[in-house]
């Protein structure tokens, strides 16, 4: 089985909406890569809804979606979270977060009305988005003295490398991503050189 060079996701924030018996139920996707930005993401639409009720949500990050948390806010165990994770998984989506936040109208649903409710809200928000196909990078960081860095930068010339982060002192680092097609090539050239050392910071 040969390493995963793409994965789906979704390409900026979208909404969904869904109505049932006066409640309403607005779905958020949004491309997303950690818990700790998820977080940040959660809070900013508490602060944009101050008024909604709960803040259901769901999340898949890493190539196989491997990591995923799934959360009711509040509502019957496993009728809200779950089935907006379940979405996720139906559209093989990952690094990407949805919440469905509802405005409570006064009938309950039941556990059965709250699964389609928050099922259908995160599937209107990912159909109201665009599905992407990202290309997999192995990032690094590269760490190498001032002397070196002619050298270095005609490397990050030649191989259209992007600086992401850079930090230019007596010793230098560079943030980059490499295709995986070409890493172990860029990697060798890069640690033929005197000064160099690469550190790997992982693959998505």
């Amino acid at each position: 089985m040969g390493e995963i060079a793409t994965y789906q996701t979704l390409s900026k924030r979208s909404e969904g909406f869904y109505a049932e018996k006066g409640s309403k139920f607005i779905g958020v996707a949004l491309p997303c890569s950690n818990a700790d930005e998820a977080k940040e993401h959660l809070e900013a639409l508490r602060a944009e809804h101050p008024k909604a009720s709960h803040f259901c949500y769901a999340y898949r990050f890493g190539l196989n979606g491997d990591e995923y948390r799934a959360n009711d806010d509040g509502e019957p165990s496993n009728s809200a979270g779950a089935p907006i994770l379940g979405q996720l998984q139906s559209f093989e989506l990952t690094n990407v977060l949805i919440i469905v936040l509802r405005y409570y109208g006064g009938t309950k649903l039941g556990v059965g009305g709250l699964i389609n409710a928050y099922r259908t809200g995160a599937k209107e928000a990912i159909l109201a988005g665009k599905i992407v196909e990202r290309e997999v990078f192995e990032w690094v960081n590269i760490r190498f003295e001032y002397a070196d860095m002619p050298t270095v930068m005609n490397l990050i010339k030649k191989h259209q490398l992007e600086m992401v982060e850079h930090e230019f002192e007596i010793s230098c680092t560079i943030k980059t991503n490499l295709s995986l097609k070409f890493a172990e090539e860029i990697k060798a050239e890069l640690s033929a050189l005197d000064t160099v050392n690469i550190d790997v910071i992982g693959q998505y």
